[in-house]
């Protein structure tokens, strides 16, 4: 019977073969691969097919695995012992690494019987990676941006994945990737590594701890070589390095100013998001504020920044998220934010009469939140909510209807925010990339 042996090979060629492998490549009868895996074996007698078309190929691999000869046991046919018996063909097909990792395996398995299939599999570029720096890797999020869109690396990027592993191409290569990486102003900060030739006699492994433009210059100036891996570590909480105040914006810092959490930490209120929430709070000095469900404390340092004779409060229901938002505090040298932990909203009828709330967070008592809050906000106050959700819009825009049938001195009006952020892609492109909709809801009392 015909089969197709699917071969995984690596940069070291054919000394990185297990003797079982290199014995079934050396029967070969027809050996498929690109030039540089065929030049892996230059005095092979077999019929060779370089991979150029591959839709070709695998019709030619199709024809002859269907030209096979019946067998005459099955045929009813007597076997013609006087004929010299050829041994049965076997194809070789050549590939990088593991067939079933970003590789050719999984097209052959569309368009081959999976029974006319072996695979053996070799050390793939990411596995290599991960070992050259020394990392485990099992929950590490592998992306390929061969031939492919960003997105899905943009999305792990957002989300704060602490591992991930970039398969690239002449497009998206590392001096793009750094780019696209340092375009996103992401609360996370990352390491970057390119790993080259891996397993190759000029394997080259280069790291950068930390990107800034003039490091993305000089890296932008460098060869890379065509096969690379680059691998993105997420660099924990306390490498975050000290703050330039003096140099920071009056308002509107950016997301990679505030240590976040390490769990999640894309969840804090997005810089364009908190902009437009500061001028809907319409704060004034030596105000009293509420921040309510303060995460990692954005909104409240901001509010202190611009307020230095109001007192924030900030509550937030977490032990960590109560940390983040003193550890914030003490790098910005902001000293007006009490940060309180707490539930709310038990914990809001210990707090002063508030001028002004925001409410970021609610773990699921927006209702009971809304009707303390309604009960303590001080006449002519505001009232601030960043909604992420429908059902939560809902809630908030069923209490503010009852309220203001009840009591003619409240109002409200909605702000739908859709932005999108540009962002590199490839080479000098750029194309814009949506943030998750919020919508605000302010809530007046005159």
């Amino acid at each position: 019977m015909v089969l197709v042996h699917v071969v995984g090979i690596g940069l070291d060629g054919v000394a990185g073969l297990t003797e079982p492998v290199r014995h079934l490549v050396e029967k070969a009868t027809l050996l498929v691969g690109s030039e540089r895996h065929l030049g892996y074996f230059p005095n092979h007698q077999a019929e060779r097919l370089v991979i150029g078309d591959l839709n070709l190929v695998i019709r030619d691999i199709r024809k002859r695995l269907s030209s096979e000869q019946p067998d005459s046991v099955e045929e009813n046919i007597a076997p013609d012992f006087s004929s010299p018996v050829s041994p049965p063909a076997q194809i070789v097909v050549l590939v990088s690494g593991d067939p079933l990792f970003f590789g050719l395996g999984r097209l052959l398995l569309e368009e081959l019987p999976a029974d006319k299939l072996i695979f053996h599999p070799h050390l793939s570029s990411v596995q290599l990676a991960f070992n050259r720096l020394k990392v485990p890797w099992q929950d590490a999020r592998v992306i390929s941006a061969h031939g492919r869109s960003v997105d899905e690396l943009l999305e792990a990027l957002r989300q704060g994945v602490e591992k991930i592993a970039v398969l690239t191409d002449g497009t998206h290569n590392p001096s793009a990737i750094a780019r696209l990486l340092l375009s996103l102003d992401l609360p996370s900060s990352y390491e970057l590594w390119v790993c080259e030739n891996l397993g190759g006699a000029n394997e080259r492994v280069q790291g950068w701890p930390t990107l800034d433009p003039a490091e993305l210059a000089r890296l932008h100036q460098q060869h890379f070589e065509p096969l690379n891996v680059v691998v993105l570590l997420r660099r924990p909480n306390f490498a975050h390095g000290q703050v330039d105040v003096k140099s920071l914006p009056i308002m509107g810092l950016p997301d990679h100013t505030f240590v976040s959490f390490n769990d999640r930490p894309g969840l804090m209120t997005k810089r364009e998001v908190r902009i437009l929430v500061l001028g809907e709070l319409a704060l004034q000095p030596a105000q009293t504020i509420w921040d309510v469900g303060a995460g990692t404390g954005s909104v409240s340092i901001e509010m202190a920044r611009l307020c230095q004779t109001s007192q924030i409060y900030a509550i937030e229901k977490t032990a960590a998220g109560t940390t983040l938002i003193e550890q914030n505090c003490r790098r910005l040298g902001v000293t007006n934010v009490v940060s309180i932990n707490g539930t709310a909203p038990e914990i809001l009828y210990r707090l002063p009469a508030p001028d002004r709330i925001f409410i970021g967070g609610t773990g699921g008592q927006l209702r009971q939140i809304l009707g303390v809050c309604g009960g303590q906000l001080k006449a002519g106050g505001v009232m601030v909510l960043a909604l992420a959700t429908l059902e939560h819009l809902n809630d908030a825009l069923i209490w503010v209807n009852e309220r203001m049938r009840r009591e003619r001195d409240w109002s409200h009006r909605l702000l739908q925010v859709q932005l999108s952020r540009s962002v590199p892609i490839g080479g000098q492109l750029t194309r814009l990339s949506p943030l998750n909709p919020v919508t605000i809801v302010t809530v007046s009392r005159r």
